[in-house]
């Protein structure tokens, strides 16, 4: 009855988010709530959602004050310089300017939200793109593919989602996934590089006219404005072109965007504190010394008092960032409901049961190897919420019976954010291909199976560290 139950309010919840029908927040609330009282949980399903509650206010206070301290990085101008200043090292090379887009985009990413890093991006490197000739799509793998790998972080969701399902610290998720998030990223620059490379070839064959037939030290030599154009193709002039007000409408502008160069938050002065404030932030995060909770309180609650010190501008500020924090905030605390209807009415017990009753006892040793082989497929066709909420703590329960650790579940169950970032499901690839002007179906055939390589290359560095538990 129990199992039944469980996987119908799975199924359910899983149906009603991917169909659209109801909110990720209403069904982790409503579907829940129902279950639980056909289980017989009565007026103890309060106590069983309280408890779970009460166990997810660490990843809340994480939540919060991570995003909210990205965000005010970025609206103070910490990341203004370094765009311009990747812009100045790529020169007109295609192979650099797509190197250099993965770079981008893997510091912007550090702010946890997809969209706004697409917005970034997009807005400092597409016109590069469009001056140079180079394809729109190159643009959009590289990026989605840096993100996706990105979105790791504790703040980005997904380790969030994990900690938050299975009970367990997003720290331990994270930080001795690091150098498997490492090796991920040199594989994906050894993509952008080839795909520079590619693009470099194709533009030398099909457009000799403006880039000339020499190569030179390796590179192509400066290209030649279009007939017509009269305006330098130099990516920093195309830099300062779009940074302008009053650019013409083809162009795109960074006027309204995370990078507007005339926003009234910029901190030009305060460039070195802050830059000193986000490598101590960084550092102790890795190290580990301090709760990332408090270690980002503490470090939101500097970055508003030196920039902003009259408490009128730390209130705009903080309210500014309201709806990125509500919006994945109260997604948490609706998980509570879901997780803990699940462990409270002993649903997750029964089903875990069920299926270490299907697995055959040589397998159940690679439970976590085999949940980081589900969530590559798992996560593209469904939502992080049903998956981290509905599958992973019971694939957690079965692969308890079988002494594989949560954490080592939860870092497993992480390694396929690649292939889902460029799911259908997820908005912000969606933006991402509509400011590029790029068909999704071209970015799929360009990025799917480097996704799929990059996510087994995580979880096979994962297994090679030790973090990942195998056998």
């Amino acid at each position: 009855m129990l199992v039944a139950l469980g996987f119908l309010m799975i199924a359910t919840f899983m149906a009603l988010i991917m169909t659209k029908k109801m909110t990720p927040l209403l069904a982790l609330i409503i579907v829940p709530t129902i279950f639980g009282l056909f289980a017989g949980a009565g007026l103890g399903l309060g106590e069983m959602v309280m408890d779970a509650a009460k166990s997810m206010s660490g990843t809340v206070a994480l939540l919060m004050f991570a995003i909210m301290y990205f965000g005010i990085m970025i609206d103070v101008g910490l990341f203004d310089k370094l765009v311009a200043g990747i812009l100045k090292l790529v020169g007109n090379d295609p192979a650099k300017v797509v190197i250099g887009t993965a770079m981008l985009t893997a510091v912007i990413s550090l702010d946890g939200d997809g969209s706004t890093t697409f917005i970034v991006v997009t807005a400092a490197m597409l016109p590069v793109y469009q001056r140079l000739g180079l394809s729109p799509v190159v643009l959009t793998c590289v990026a989605g593919l840096v993100n996706g790998t990105m979105n790791i972080v504790p703040w980005g969701g997904p380790t969030a989602r994990a900690a938050a399902a299975l009970g367990v610290d997003a720290s331990e998720i994270f930080v001795p996934m690091l150098p498997a998030l490492g090796v991920s990223l040199v594989v994906i620059g050894i993509f952008a590089w080839q795909l520079g490379l590619s693009e470099r070839r194709r533009l030398h064959r099909d457009m000799p006219e403006v880039w000339g037939t020499e190569f030179g030290g390796g590179a192509l030599s400066t290209p030649k404005a279009p007939t017509g154009g009269g305006a330098s193709s130099s990516p920093v002039a195309v830099l300062e072109q779009v940074a302008t007000k009053g650019t013409g409408a083809e162009q795109p502008t960074m006027d309204g965007t995370a990078l507007d160069p005339n926003r009234d938050t910029l901190r030009p002065k305060l460039f070195i504190f802050n830059l000193v404030l986000t490598v101590a932030v960084m550092v102790l995060l890795i190290i580990d010394v301090v709760p990332l909770p408090f270690l980002f309180m503490v470090g939101t609650a500097l970055a508003l008092v030196v920039n902003f010190p009259k408490v009128g501008d730390q209130m705009k500020m903080i309210t500014s960032h309201g709806s990125e924090i509500i919006a994945v905030v109260s997604m948490v605390l609706g998980a509570a409901v879901l997780t803990g209807v699940l462990s409270g009415t002993g649903m997750v017990e029964a089903m875990s049961a069920w299926i270490v009753d299907i697995i055959p006892d040589s397998m159940g040793s690679y439970m976590a190897v085999l949940t980081g082989l589900i969530s590559i497929p798992a996560t593209f066709f469904m939502s992080n919420d049903a998956f981290y909420f509905g599958i992973l703590p019971v694939l957690t329960e079965a692969g308890a019976h079988f002494g594989v650790p949560a954490v080592d579940m939860a870092r497993a169950s992480i390694t396929g954010q690649p292939v889902h970032m460029q799911s259908p499901l997820v908005p912000a690839i969606l933006l991402l291909v509509s400011l590029s002007k790029v068909d999704l179906g071209d970015h799929h055939k360009k990025v799917l199976w480097r996704a799929v390589v990059v996510s087994l290359v995580m979880l096979a560095s994962g297994v090679l560290f030790g973090v990942i538990h195998m056998g």
